[in-house]
């Protein structure tokens, strides 16, 4: 199964996630925004709509969705619009990108919740939306940290 994350820069999120139990493969790319196939400097510019996402997949025998939604909650501020910590701009907000009907269900309850626990005290700003055409992003970007020595 197929899961789609934007939570600000794809290389941490790329690098968490892979290190997880059940998922498969990740990749990063550009996902949301007007332009067919950009490139990074132009997802850069803000001006194109496109998130900085993660597209995973994953095996649901040892990983629930619900799983992949707790670690993206706890791991990136879904309270700060179009940021996550120094990283300015729209392509690093806070995104679900769904690829079912039941994602979409799951997401959105999960959200609710935490909302209603009150953890943080501004509102979530996270999207939830249908997954669009996910455009995979330069080979240098693919797993970045690993690559560099930070994973």
């Amino acid at each position: 199964m197929k899961a789609t994350f934007g939570a600000g820069c794809f290389w941490h999120v790329e690098d968490l996630l892979s290190k997880t139990k059940g998922v498969t493969s990740t990749q990063v790319g550009y996902i949301g925004g007007a332009l067919p196939n950009p490139t990074y400097e132009e997802v850069c510019t803000d001006k194109t709509g496109h998130a900085e996402a993660v597209q995973i997949e994953y095996d649901p025998d040892e990983i629930s969705y619900e799983e992949l939604l707790d670690i993206f909650w706890n791991n990136h501020n879904p309270t700060t619009l179009n940021r996550q910590g120094p990283d300015v701009g729209i392509q690093y907000r806070s995104a679900i990108f769904y690829h079912s009907d039941e994602q979409k269900e799951i997401a959105k309850k999960s959200k609710q919740t935490l909302e209603n626990s009150k953890q943080y005290e501004n509102p979530i700003v996270t999207e939830i939306m249908p997954t669009p055409t996910f455009y995979k992003a330069e080979e240098y970007h693919q797993k970045y940290f690993k690559k560099h020595g930070f994973s």
